[in-house]
């Protein structure tokens, strides 16, 4: 039964129900039933049969619209997906390609293509390379019968992250993944990450905590962590920790950086206002 014609039913069921009963009474019952009788029997028939009919055809017009919803998540999906790869590609992909092109360049105009150092850069950058490719790849399939979740990919990075390095991580997400545009979501992912390294690297602590709320005008995301922290001078320069890229991603984003100690506690923080 189609949505239309469930909702035109449920429009006119009370109407044709009091009608019917109406006519029956008036043609049929009139000497037998009397007026006063005949008027407390017109709620209850309507009642009756209203709810008799009205709750199977609620129950079909919620399968229904359960069924539009998944279908509606389901495009949605597969166009994120589709958003995705292109952005891949024709960002990091590329990017990654004319570097090695000028990597290959600048080793056969030196001395120092031999080197195990100069291979062992250029197989590193191949392999991220082909990751990345591989990514693109998996992007353009299909999903899995589950519904494709970007904040899911995130927990699956931080759960890796805390059986490799003995980790623990406090994640608290509430930005639903519609409000956040496929390149927002390469971007936001990608300061993230490289937040998270800083901590493994510097900050001498197996705790930290992401978290990331929305507001009325925009979100917010901060990585904290209690480890040593970062020095006064360490971050005006906020150089040779990663936060240069942080802080250039979030300024071609629009979006506000800080990094503050604040009760022995470090918190980089990303804001995007509206």
């Amino acid at each position: 039964m189609k949505y239309k014609q469930i909702k035109w039913i449920i429009l006119i069921l009370p109407t044709f129900t009091i009608g019917l009963w109406e006519y029956i009474r008036h043609v049929f019952l009139l000497p037998y039933l009397s007026m006063e009788m005949g008027n407390i029997l017109s709620p209850v028939i309507v009642f009756a049969v209203t709810i008799l009919f009205l709750l199977k055809l609620f129950s079909i017009l919620e399968g229904i619209q359960e069924e539009l919803k998944v279908e509606k998540a389901r495009k949605a999906a597969l166009l994120e997906r589709e958003n995705l790869a292109r952005e891949l590609h024709d960002g990091i992909a590329q990017s990654l390609f004319l570097l090695s092109v000028k990597l290959n360049k600048f080793g056969k105009k030196t001395s120092i293509e031999t080197h195990p150092d100069f291979q062992k850069t250029k197989q590193t950058l191949q392999q991220i390379y082909d990751d990345t490719r591989q990514a693109i790849e998996n992007l353009k399939q299909l999903p899995a019968p589950e519904l494709f979740s970007w904040t899911k990919n995130i927990q699956t990075y931080l759960s890796e992250l805390e059986n490799n390095h003995s980790m623990s991580v406090d994640f608290q997400w509430e930005i639903p993944d519609d409000r956040l545009s496929a390149k927002e979501k390469i971007e936001l992912f990608s300061c993230i990450k490289e937040a998270v390294m800083n901590v493994i690297k510097h900050a001498q602590t197996n705790k930290m905590m992401i978290s990331a709320k929305e507001s009325e005008h925009g979100w917010t995301c901060e990585i904290r962590d209690n480890g040593v922290g970062f020095t006064d001078a360490q971050i005006q320069s906020s150089r040779g920790f990663g936060l240069e890229i942080i802080e250039n991603r979030a300024a071609a984003m629009n979006w506000t950086f800080s990094i503050n100690r604040v009760n022995n506690e470090t918190i980089i923080l990303l804001k995007k206002e509206y």
